[in-house]
Parts: structure tokens; C-alpha cells; sequence
């Protein structure tokens, strides 16, 4: 499951990164790093057209072409990988409209051994690069609307590493698979399935951050800081 993330990273940064197709000096200005990215809101997105990749912006929350609105996005922020291929929503991008999304680390929630609230991670990359975490795309067009492009994650069964926290996290895709991924003549399913696999154990790194960020509202770098936790009361 990932139900939060933050994507605060330069297009300059993704373009080169990514090797895409620079974005034009309006759409970098329009640009803001978000903290704290919830479903329905604009995340900056890695596809292939012509050959090229582009970065681009799509609503996170996957709507389908035969939809009736765009509420269903939000039960549909992420994907399965061990049943993509299987369901109707998702088979069909998975054939041909697979993109990754470029994120800086992830927030999950760990349940309390006892009673209280749950107490929130932030699961990054140990070397600081940007997470690679392969999507599904569509677009959706309705009365009165104009074509709405939107994006469903990826999840697996969780490493040893987040495991501790959850039981789900969002796959991670190396650099030698993009390509391949990115690629929408690529139609080889068992291929590209056999991509979706929990990271390394020592790729990815976590701690304890404050609860403002189970509010939306709440977008600021500090988020992502790590922050002590009170000691457990002694029993006696």
C-alpha cells in the first residue's frame, strides 16, 4: 500500500536523470515540490512517445476508460502486481501504457503494538537517488470534462526491510529495466511481471516522522525528517 508520498525533486533533475525531453521554461516555472502528495493531486510522470521520454503531469488515482466520473480514482491509487494482468482495470495499460513515476520516498504507517495511533515512516533510498516506481497510465474523458490523464503505483509484498512497518510497499524498478518497461511495444507479459518484485533489502531506508503529515493540509520539507519517539511506558 502507498497512500502517501513526496515528489519534491527539479524537473531539471528528472529530465536528466530520466534522460527525457526537456520541459519548456513554462511548465518549469509552474513547478512546485510537494511534500506530502495525496490521491487526485498532479505528480510529474516518466513516459515513452516516439521513441523519446517525456515527463509529464497526471491525477494520481487510475479512472478508466468506462468509467462514469472520476471518483473511482481514488480506489484505484494503487495496483497489485501479483493480479494486474487479471483485472479489467488494469490489463489493458499494463499491455501498452506503462510509465514510471520519480518520487523521493514514501510514507507508511506502522500499527502501535498496543493501543494509539498509528505512527508514520519515511521509507527513502539510502544513496538519495529518486525512487523509480512503475505505474499504469490511462486517460478519461466524460460529459462536460475535458481528457483527464491519470496514474495507478505498482505494490508488491514488502521487503525484510519495510516489513517491519507494513506489510506492502510500491515496487522499485532499476535502471536496467526501464527501458524495457518504458517500451509500449514491449507485450511480453510474464517479462515485464517478473519485474515487479520487492527491492533489495539494503536498497531502501526508514525512520519515524512527525503525525502532521497524516494531514494534507501540512506540506513542508521537514515532513520527511526523522523525529524521536517517546520511550515505552515501564509496566510494573
Amino acid at each position: 500500500m502507498c497512500g502517501r508520498f513526496a515528489a519534491a525533486i527539479a524537473p531539471g533533475r528528472l529530465v536528466r536523470f530520466f534522460d527525457a525531453i526537456d520541459w519548456e521554461q513554462e511548465q518549469e516555472d509552474r513547478w512546485r515540490p510537494n511534500y506530502n502528495v495525496a490521491p487526485t493531486q498532479m505528480v510529474l510522470v516518466v513516459r515513452e512517445r516516439g521513441g523519446q521520454r517525456t515527463l509529464d503531469a497526471l491525477r494520481w488515482g487510475l479512472v478508466p476508460p468506462w468509467a462514469d466520473d472520476l471518483s473511482i480514482g481514488t480506489r484505484m491509487i494503487n495496483a497489485r502486481s501479483e493480479t494486474v494482468t487479471e483485472k479489467r482495470s488494469y490489463s489493458r495499460p499494463f499491455a501498452t501504457r506503462r510509465c514510471l513515476v520519480p518520487i523521493d520516498g514514501f510514507y507508511e504507517w506502522q500499527a502501535p503494538e498496543r493501543s494509539g495511533p498509528k505512527q508514520p515512516h519515511y521509507v527513502f533510498r539510502g544513496d538519495g537517488e529518486p525512487l523509480a516506481v512503475p505505474g499504469l497510465w490511462e486517460s478519461w474523458s466524460g460529459p462536460g470534462h475535458d481528457s483527464v490523464e491519470t496514474f495507478t503505483l505498482l505494490t508488491c509484498a514488502a521487503n525484510r526491510t519495510v516489513a517491519s512497518i507494513h506489510h506492502r510497499m510500491p515496487v522499485v524498478l532499476s535502471r536496467d529495466r526501464w527501458a524495457t518497461w518504458l517500451d509500449p511495444d514491449e507485450h511480453d507479459t510474464d517479462l515485464l511481471s517478473s519485474f515487479l518484485e520487492p527491492a533489495a533489502d539494503d536498497l531502501l531506508v526508514h525512520h519515524p516522522v512527525s503525525r502532521d503529515v497524516n494531514s494534507v493540509a501540512n506540506n513542508r520539507p521537514d515532513l520527511r525528517e526523522p523525529v524521536q519517539l517517546d520511550p515505552p511506558l515501564a509496566l510494573f
